[in-house]
């Protein structure tokens, strides 16, 4: 072995590192070292980065533009470095690609991801999802924005850090995406890869929102089966789709009888046919309507340092501000991008599509087209970052979230809403009259407006980490609603309310943690949520939310819930759902269940039945 002999981790100290002595802890110290430890990863993770650019600097890059040869410089390169770590060539490449990405195009998001700020995990979606903007002269931008983002307190989903990532892009690229759009849809195919272990897999290349639709109608479809189907959630889905395409039955995987188990067959076309309509959810600004809008004048210079300013347009104090603030909810402005009056209640939705329906939830304001955060704008290029011509954004465009599926662009969302099936449910009545919090009936529920902005302000559930989008999840009193006399806590208001799924629901609702949420000192409109876990340790809720998608449902306002001093009648305690047994219990059930089918298809096979009668 050549090279230095390198000290073994196990053999530093560990208070140098921070680290305690010894892994034997009580879970409140283990779980803050694994904090610190996951800091670590991420620095060394952004190590291994570092000295992968230096490598792809020195070995590959002189050679780059004339080299080649079949195994040219960077293939030659990736295999030094896999053969001494023993890792394939392709994670080798993806190594070399994410780290020359993060030194030339993300240098900010580097310095996150050192900070231990950012995983390594989600280094990999920002790379992939910037890719590109590489070489355009507004990548510095984009750099400074998802690191401002980062750098805000709070939790990441994997999911909500894909949404920001798209959302810092489409604001500065809004024409590229566009383009790219029009040629994806050109070039969506449908393709058949057949594995070697007898499994194939299908690719059906389409627009979001009809893959939305597609995904829902299998899902439904697969949760038809009872607690005792031995099948992972995947596998019914795949079972499910097949179904769906080929117009064949569908059943519960249980070892009961079919006399026991209403599931066993499901006839596809008329489970199709009683299904209630698939809703999908669109939630846009009422400016990203009408189409781009001209450019602050100080996104119109170009920030590339390889550009002169545009004659006669240097910027001014005035220009240097940050973008325009939102228009009140309903107020008619002079300046492009202004909100328009818009209806006081939402309109019953119809279908976008023979069987679905198509909602776009507009935040009565104008978008911010750039980041919120004016340090991120005012940050200078960094490295060589070209462009066609020495000039900035003329135009900018808002964006939409569709629930499931993510960002979409201004162009998109307008497609969408010119289909003649899709309604508009505005939210704000273009007055500065508060809407309706509460149902009239009943001041435990909340109103039509007030779920449609809880689901569109949060996105996704709250609970730090959670993929599952709020138009899926329950609206969760943060403060438990006290139904015999309300006025004593849970108000049914945006700061009373966020969403969680089903399971985070009920973790909160019968476990020991606890979750707060409450108006941000700093900023009024915007809430900081927390959840405090057994044993005492606070966790921030979400980083980023719709908020920082459409600023403009910061201009929404509810009223108060109607009084509730008056007593009322008791409401049955929820109590909370048992086990059939307990997990281990079903655990063996499930194995015994395997063992069993295992037993008769071998005895089969070994013993055939025989066609011979009985001799009787």
């Amino acid at each position: 072995m050549t090279g230095s002999a390198a000290t073994p981790w196990a053999a530093l100290d560990h208070s140098a590192l921070g680290l305690p002595a010894t892994t034997d802890l009580p879970s409140t110290r283990a779980l803050d070292a694994l904090v610190h430890a996951a800091a670590g990863v991420s620095y060394l993770k952004w190590f291994e980065y570092q000295l992968a650019a230096v490598m792809h600097a020195e070995l590959v890059e002189p050679f780059e533009d004339e080299d080649r040869r079949e195994l040219d410089a960077f293939t030659r390169c990736a295999a030094a470095i896999a053969t001494t770590m023993s890792i394939t060539p392709f994670a080798v490449r993806t190594l070399l690609t994410d780290a020359v990405a993060l030194r030339d195009r993300l240098p900010l998001v580097a310095q996150c991801l050192r900070d231990g700020i950012v995983t390594p995990h989600h280094i990999r979606t920002i790379v992939s999802r910037t890719e590109l903007i590489e070489g355009q002269c507004y990548a510095a931008l984009v750099d400074a924005d998802i690191a401002a983002a980062l750098r805000k307190p709070g939790s990441w989903s994997p999911a909500r850090m894909e949404t920001m990532v798209d959302t810092m892009v489409h604001r500065r690229d809004p024409d590229a995406v566009r383009a790219r759009r029009e040629a994806a849809k050109r070039n969506r195919e449908f393709t058949v890869e057949t594995g070697r272990d007898g499994m194939a897999t299908t690719t059906d290349t389409r627009p979001a929102e009809d893959t939305a639709l597609a995904a829902a109608a299998v899902h439904r479809l697969a949760a038809q089966v009872c607690p005792k189907d031995t099948r992972s959630k995947a596998a019914r889905a795949s079972d499910a789709h097949y179904a769906l395409l080929t117009q064949t039955e569908f059943g519960c995987d249980c070892d009961r009888p079919i006399t026991d188990c209403r599931y066993k067959n499901i006839d596809v076309s008329k489970f199709a046919a009683t299904a209630p309509r698939i809703v999908i959810h669109l939630v846009t600004d009422t400016t990203t309507l009408t189409g781009p809008v001209r450019a602050p004048e100080s996104e119109r210079v170009c920030r590339s340092p390889q550009h002169l300013p545009r004659p006669n347009t240097e910027p001014t104090p005035a220009a240097e501000s940050v973008a325009p603030e939102p228009s009140a909810p309903g107020s008619v402005a002079t300046e492009p991008g202004a909100a328009e009056p818009v209806a006081a209640e939402p309109v019953a939705a119809d279908a976008v599509t023979p069987d679905c329906t198509g909602t776009a939830i507009l935040a009565d304001a104008a978008a911010d087209p750039i980041s919120t955060d004016p340090s991120a704008r005012e940050q200078p290029s960094e490295g060589p970052h070209g462009c066609e011509e020495p000039f900035g954004l003329d135009t900018v465009d808002g964006v939409g979230f569709l629930a499931g599926i993510g960002i979409i662009s201004g162009a998109h969302v307008r497609d969408l809403v010119a289909d003649p099936r899709t309604v508009i449910r505005p939210l704000g009545d273009g007055t500065e009259t508060p809407l309706p919090a509460t149902q009239p009936s009943n001041p435990y529920r909340p109103s039509a407006a007030l779920d449609a902005y809880v689901r569109a302000r949060d996105q996704f559930c709250t609970w730090p980490g959670c993929n599952k989008p709020a138009w899926d999840a329950d609206l969760d009193h943060i403060t438990e609603y006290d139904h015999t006399h309300p006025e004593q806590g849970g108000r049914t208001d945006a700061a009373g309310l966020g969403a969680k799924c089903r399971f985070h629901h009920l973790l909160k609702t019968f476990g020991d943690f606890v979750d707060d949420q409450y108006p941000d000192p700093n900023n009024p409109s915007r809430l900081i949520r927390t959840i405090t876990i057994p044993g005492g340790r606070t966790v921030l809720g979400p980083a980023f939310t719709g908020h920082d998608v459409h600023p403009g449902l910061d201009m929404i306002v509810f009223g108060d819930p109607p009084d509730t001093s008056t007593p009322r009648p008791s409401r049955p305690v929820l109590t909370e759902r048992l086990r059939p047994a307990p997990r281990t219990e079903q655990k063996h059930a499930r194995r015994r269940q395997e063992r069993n089918r295992n037993r008769l298809r071998n005895a089969i096979k070994l013993h055939p039945p025989d066609d011979t009668p009985p001799p009787f």
